[in-house]
């Protein structure tokens, strides 16, 4: 059961309520996370720009800060991220910088999710590529795991000789959008391991 699922008192199933705080809760959370930094920086006032953090803000009765969309959505989430998943100080402070260098308005905004959503998607397909038998591992091996993930996406990073030429191409169009993102290999080593943790826990579809 999802953490907005079991805020909404929504009816779940066995399989859903295996699944807390699981990968879907988790890039909710991102979003929202993003979505706030994008608030407060930019001074968005209309928060149906903003949907995933309406609906959070709404669903915990976040009050604002200030006069300002954002501030208290942003600590709150940011709060919810490192106590659920442990995530570190570090990954916030890159996102911050990332969303301050690249959205100067909010016309920006719209090209920076769209990078976003295409840097995620092809560093999760060669990683799932890349890293299959090792999803396999048992759960107590997390640090062996967390150490193959960013060793994977150092791999990602600076690897030139790739038997399929369709990694590779990939393998290039992470690196062009690590570069115009202003992502470090720690901030995608992190942001990797918590998907792939979460996926691990989550119980396969039934056929």
């Amino acid at each position: 059961m999802s953490i907005f699922s079991k805020l909404f008192k929504k009816k779940t199933t066995e399989e859903e309520a295996a699944a807390v705080g699981g990968v879907e809760d988790f890039m909710t959370l991102i979003r929202v996370y993003y979505q706030a930094v994008m608030a407060a920086q930019l001074g968005i006032s209309n928060i149906n720009a903003l949907p995933d953090m309406a609906v959070f803000k709404r669903t915990l009765k976040i009050p604002t800060q200030n006069n300002k969309l954002g501030l208290a959505e942003r600590s709150r989430c940011k709060k919810m991220l490192t106590d659920i998943y442990g995530i570190n100080d570090f990954f916030f402070k890159e996102i911050d910088a990332s969303i301050k260098k690249h959205c100067k308005n909010v016309n920006a905004v719209q090209n920076y999710f769209f990078m976003f959503q295409g840097f995620s998607q092809d560093l999760m397909m060669v990683v799932g590529n890349l890293m299959q038998w090792k999803f396999r591992m048992p759960g107590i091996f997390k640090k062996a795991l967390r150490g193959m993930t960013e060793k994977t996406v150092h791999d990602i990073l600076t690897r030139t000789n790739w038997k399929d030429d369709s990694v590779r191409k990939t393998c290039l169009n992470i690196r062009q959008y690590q570069h115009a993102l202003g992502y470090s290999e720690s901030w995608m080593s992190e942001y990797v391991y918590n998907i792939v943790v979460l996926a691990k826990k989550e119980p396969k579809p039934k056929e």
